[in-house]
């Protein structure tokens, strides 16, 4: 983009310091990993950027030099720990320019858990045969206590109560005033935090591995492709490739959030990043500003099932299934496609009926000239991909891709990273990691107890019970669970405990693995849009000045065909580009179904999200009338269903309402013309 055409409104409208405060605010409201010290003192300054740095270091040395299991998950664990209580604020409103003698003392502790374990190894291991002694519980109690005041400061209160229930259950669960089904035999202190502390079934479970192997790795890679420019990059593609279309603005929302999120895994940060941007710009064209903030947290949550990288959740689920990733990303790619195809053509068909228009072209950057500029950086993520696809281990593919996107940012003066930026990517990359960090440490918790108390065979038990033998009404109960479960999480988090608690539902209906893990997949992230805990929503009306229940509503009716589409796939795998001719329920190797299939599937999907997204909006050409919107709806729905008999059915019905409607417009504007 030249000198003069960052001086035009299109991009001053980020670049008022207001606009920034505001964003900060909002983040800060919505996102509590947001709410960070500002400390005065630059020797404090330091010190926390040399243990962050320090912490991202060992995180690529235990790449290729792994440590035992227990070891290297609790120094994630400890040190991440430690840091939180110097980085977060005990309270909201406390003093945010210093740090009080009590979080040093958390500091301290936070390390003597890993300390503890380090020196105590052999004798756990060994002689003692993993049955925990009293300094053993002491410190498993002062471990849990830490973990659960650090996501409390990160995450908000909501993970922690959540932890504490299931922590209460094994004390409480051989009563006799228990229900027969959740009852179990007596658990002592020994039992209970043994399991969770001195055992890779709890606090340092599966979960903490993924965070310490995959996903951390994978924020540093963020951080790294910020700090070269790559979120500029998809700012300004999109603004060149969508910015001058019918309600342009919102197109480049859609865009830029998605494969923003696609890469950061933070819905809530996404909108306020990429919305500070582009709301202000659908509001200017006359989008309303309940519509422009749900836009952004459709498209910045839809990020997160977005192939290649998913939020990182892919490679979660890939450790968690044992299916590979290449096999994950491809059958998560189709639905992905459709579920942003619906949310362009919503903001599409809106424009259209308010008659909202783009920007002007000679305002916009062209894209010859960004992909010059800055299209190298799209490299790294090419890489990514070659890499993971070939059968690299991720972990290693994760380091070569960090290391690949310093050499590529190189290439140009204007991307090139220094010394110092290299520094501060590592610096980044740890602090946006804690959030993400503390929530695994505390799901640990839940997977513990799940684990020491069966209570996940009750809880597919009663799903199933519920479902009275029903897959369909299963399946709503599971996501009814599913979005319980993951309101107010991050994606991750939310996927692994969905993953634990709901999807062994799916498989007593013969759900291939793979299916019930994105189905409950999708809706634990779709929570942060639905009403009434729709963070991701109420972030969006935060930067637009919207009414954040409004905007939570819009944004579920913006991303309904994110809750079409699991069903479908749970019916017809084949959307999935799975074989469903000779597939087993605990399958992790797939075979591609018939071309014609896919083909078939593809298009009649993409005319019935067409179609769904017009009767939604109630336009096509011209305003669609209440009957007509419902017939339409309805067709669209039979599209959407691959099926035969009811491809057919759609297909009349949208595409003879689609020519009426094409018709009826034609009419209008020729008489229009007329006067």
């Amino acid at each position: 983009m030249t000198k003069d055409n960052r001086d035009l409104d299109v991009e001053s409208v980020s670049g008022h310091e207001e606009d920034k405060n505001v964003s900060q605010e909002v983040l800060e409201k919505y996102d509590t990993d947001a709410k960070v010290r500002k400390l005065k003192s630059r020797k404090l300054v330091f010190l926390i950027a040399a243990i962050a740095i320090a912490y991202s270091v060992f995180h690529l040395y235990v790449t290729f030099n792994p440590l035992p299991a227990l070891q290297a998950r609790s120094i994630h664990v400890a040190v991440g720990m430690g840091l939180i209580f110097l980085v977060y604020p005990t309270f909201k409103k406390q003093n945010r320019m210093k740090i009080p003698f009590y979080d040093w003392i958390l500091f301290v502790f936070s390390l003597g858990t890993a300390g503890y374990l380090m020196y105590e190894y052999n004798d756990i291991m060994t002689t003692r045969g993993g049955i925990p002694n009293t300094l053993d519980i002491i410190f498993a109690i002062l471990t849990v206590v830490l973990v659960l005041e650090a996501a409390r400061r990160v995450t908000g209160i909501i993970l922690p109560i959540l932890a504490l229930v299931f922590l209460t259950y094994p004390f409480i669960s051989h009563f006799v005033w228990m229900p027969d089904m959740l009852m179990t035999r007596p658990f002592d202190l020994g039992d209970i935090f043994g399991q969770l502390y001195l055992k890779t079934e709890g606090l340092y479970s599966t979960a903490i591995s993924a965070s310490l192997q995959f996903i951390f790795l994978f924020i540093l890679f963020g951080a790294f492709l910020a700090k070269s420019g790559m979120g500029q990059l998809f700012n300004d593609l999109a603004m060149a490739l969508a910015g001058s279309k019918q309600g342009g603005p919102a197109k480049v929302a859609v865009i830029s959030s998605g494969f923003m999120g696609s890469i950061n895994g933070s819905a809530i940060a996404n909108v306020v990043g990429t919305g500070a941007f582009t709301i202000p710009l659908m509001k200017k064209i006359g989008y309303n500003k309940n519509f422009a903030g749900a836009v952004e947290a459709s498209a910045s949550v839809g990020g997160q099932i977005l192939p290649p990288i998913m939020g990182a959740s892919a490679f979660i689920m890939a450790e968690t299934t044992g299916i590979a990733y290449g096999t994950i990303a491809l059958a998560a790619l189709l639905p992905a496609v459709l579920y942003f195809l619906g949310v362009i053509m919503q903001v599409h068909f809106r424009a259209g009926k308010e008659s909202l228009k783009g920007i002007p072209k000679a305002d916009l950057p062209r894209t010859k000239e960004v992909l010059k500029e800055k299209g190298h950086l799209l490299l790294p993520i090419v890489g990514l991909v070659f890499m993971l696809y070939t059968g690299m281990p991720i972990a290693y593919a994760a380091f070569y891709t960090i290391v690949l996107t310093v050499v590529v940012a190189g290439f140009r003066k204007s991307t090139r990273m220094g010394f110092k930026d290299i520094l501060e990517a590592l610096e980044n990359g740890a602090r946006q990691s804690l959030s993400v960090m503390i929530a695994c440490a505390v799901v640990g918790i839940i997977i513990g107890v799940v684990s020491l108390t069966s209570f996940g065979t009750v809880m597919t038990s009663a799903i199933t019970s519920f479902g009275a033998g029903s897959l369909f009404w299963t399946l709503f109960l599971t996501m009814l669970a599913s979005i319980v479960l993951g309101m107010g999480l991050p994606s991750i988090p939310a996927y692994i405990i969905t993953a634990t608690m709901t999807a062994p539902a799916l498989a007593e209906f013969g759900i291939p693995v793979l299916v019930a893990h994105l189905f409950v997949f999708y809706f634990g992230i779709f929570a942060n849009i639905t009403p009434p805990v729709a963070l991701a929503a109420f972030a969006g009306a935060g930067i637009s000045g919207g009414d954040p229940m409004r905007t939570g509503l819009n944004a579920l009716r913006l991303s309904i065909a994110g809750f079409i589409i699991p069903y479908l796939f749970v019916y017809n795998p084949a959307m999935l580009m799975i074989d469903t001719t000779d597939i087993a329920v605990n399958a992790t190797e797939f075979a591609l179904p018939p071309i014609w299939e896919i083909m078939t599937i593809t298009i009649t999907a993409i005319i019935g999200i067409i179609g769904l997204s017009a009767a939604a909006e109630g336009y096509f050409q011209t305003r669609l009338n209440l009957l007509f919107r419902i017939v339409l709806g309805a067709g669209a729905l039979l599209l959407i269903v691959p099926e035969t008999l009811t491809d057919i059915i759609g297909l009349t019905i949208v595409l003879g309402i689609f020519v009426i409607n094409f018709m009826k417009s034609k009419k209008e504007n020729a008489a229009t013309a007329a006067t």
